[in-house]
C-alpha cells in the first residue's frame, strides 16, 4: 500500500491546487540553461550516436520555463507544476539526484500570498491523506513564523544583520570553534551556512511545522529585498520537523540587477567548481520584455511526503 499512498498523495496535491484556480503547466525537461545557482550542478546531454556533448541540459528546476508563461499575454496568473527535476549531487535520505518537484507562481502577487498557500496546501494534504487513512507522522501543528535574525537572537544570542560583510562574519565564527572552517578564504554565504548549518539548523527539530522570513540581503539570489530595511531580502524557507521543505521568493523583475546577479553566481561557479553555464538568453529575453511583479516558490515533493506521513523512501521503488 506504501506506494499507492504516495500516488493518491500526489493527486491530493494536484486537487488543492486545482481548487484554488491554479493551472497545472508542462515545461520541457531539457533547456539552454538549467538554473544559475552556484552550488546547484546540473547534468548535460550527451548523444551515445555521435559521441558528443549536446547544449542542452536537465533542468533543475521549471522556474525559468514558468517565468515566461508569466511574462506572456496568455492570461498565466496563477501556474503550478509537479514533475521531475534533476541535480548531479550525491543520493543521501533526502537529496536525490531525480527527485519530484512542485513548483507555483502568482502573478501581480506577493510572497505573502504564498504563505498563506503553503498553510492551506499542508492542512489540506494532512486532511486529505488522514480521510484515506494514510499513517500520520503527526496532526493539529500550527505553523510558527520566525525571521531568520530572530532565529540567531534566540539561538545564538547574536544579531546576524550585524555581519553582513566577509571581514565581520569571518570574524565573528572565530567565537565557535566547534564549527570548521577552511582554511582558504570563502564567499560570504559559505561562512553564513557553516555558521546557520552548524549551530541553528539542528536546532529546528523543536518545531514541528516552522516558517523562516527576511533572510539577510546576501542571500537573495532571485528575491527582492526588502523596501522597509533592506538589510534582508523577501524569502523564505518552511521546515517540518527539522527537514528543509520549500524556499519561496518575491521575485526579482529588475533585467539589469538579474544579470549582475547571474554573472556574479556563474563567475563564483567557475571559481569554486572550475565550470560555467552559458547564458540564459531566453530567459534574459523574458526579462527585458517586462517581467511582471509575482512570487513563486519550490518544494521538494518526497520531502514534504515523508515529513507529513509514514514514508520513509518515497518513490524509490
Amino acid at each position: 500500500m506504501r506506494l499507492r499512498y504516495q500516488f493518491e498523495l500526489i493527486q491530493i496535491i494536484r486537487n488543492y491546487f486545482q481548487g484554488q484556480g491554479f493551472l497545472d503547466v508542462l515545461t520541457p525537461p531539457a533547456v539552454e540553461n538549467p538554473g544559475m545557482e552556484v552550488h546547484i550542478h546540473p547534468f548535460q546531454l550527451h548523444s551515445t550516436y555521435k559521441k558528443e556533448l549536446k547544449p542542452l541540459y536537465l533542468h533543475t528546476s521549471p522556474e525559468f520555463c514558468m517565468k515566461e508563461l508569466l511574462a506572456s499575454s496568455e492570461g498565466f496568473d496563477k501556474i503550478f507544476s509537479l514533475s521531475y527535476c534533476f541535480r548531479d549531487e550525491p543520493d543521501s535520505p533526502i537529496h536525490r539526484s531525480q527527485f519530484l518537484m512542485l513548483e507555483w507562481y502568482r502573478k501581480d502577487e506577493r510572497y505573502e500570498s504564498i504563505m498563506q498557500d503553503v498553510e492551506g496546501l499542508i492542512e489540506f494534504v494532512l486532511k486529505e491523506g488522514k480521510q484515506k487513512k494514510i499513517p500520520l507522522r503527526f496532526e493539529n501543528q500550527k505553523l510558527i513564523k520566525k525571521t531568520m535574525q530572530e532565529l540567531f537572537l534566540e539561538e545564538l544570542q547574536i544579531d546576524i544583520l550585524n555581519y553582513l560583510d566577509v571581514p565581520s562574519i569571518k570574524e565573528l565564527l572565530k567565537n565557535f570553534p566547534d564549527v570548521p572552517v577552511p582554511e582558504v578564504d570563502l564567499e560570504w554565504d559559505d561562512y553564513f551556512f557553516l555558521l546557520y548549518l552548524n549551530r541553528i539548523e539542528p536546532q529546528l527539530t523543536k518545531y514541528p511545522i516552522l516558517m523562516i522570513t527576511e533572510f539577510p540581503a546576501p542571500l537573495s539570489a532571485l528575491s527582492t529585498l526588502k523596501a522597509s530595511d533592506p538589510r534582508v531580502c523577501e524569502r523564505f524557507e518552511v521546515y517540518i520537523n527539522g527537514i528543509e521543505l520549500c524556499n519561496c521568493f518575491n521575485e526579482l523583475t529588475d533585467a539589469q540587477e538579474q544579470r549582475r546577479r547571474f554573472s556574479m553566481q556563474n563567475d563564483l561557479k567557475k571559481k569554486l567548481y572550475h565550470y560555467q553555464l552559458p547564458e540564459p538568453k531566453k530567459f534574459y529575453q523574458t526579462m527585458d520584455k517586462g517581467f511582471p511583479p509575482s512570487a513563486g516558490i519550490a518544494l521538494g515533493v518526497e520531502r514534504l511526503l515523508h515529513s507529513l506521513f509514514e514514508i520513509e523512501n518515497p518513490f524509490f521503488y
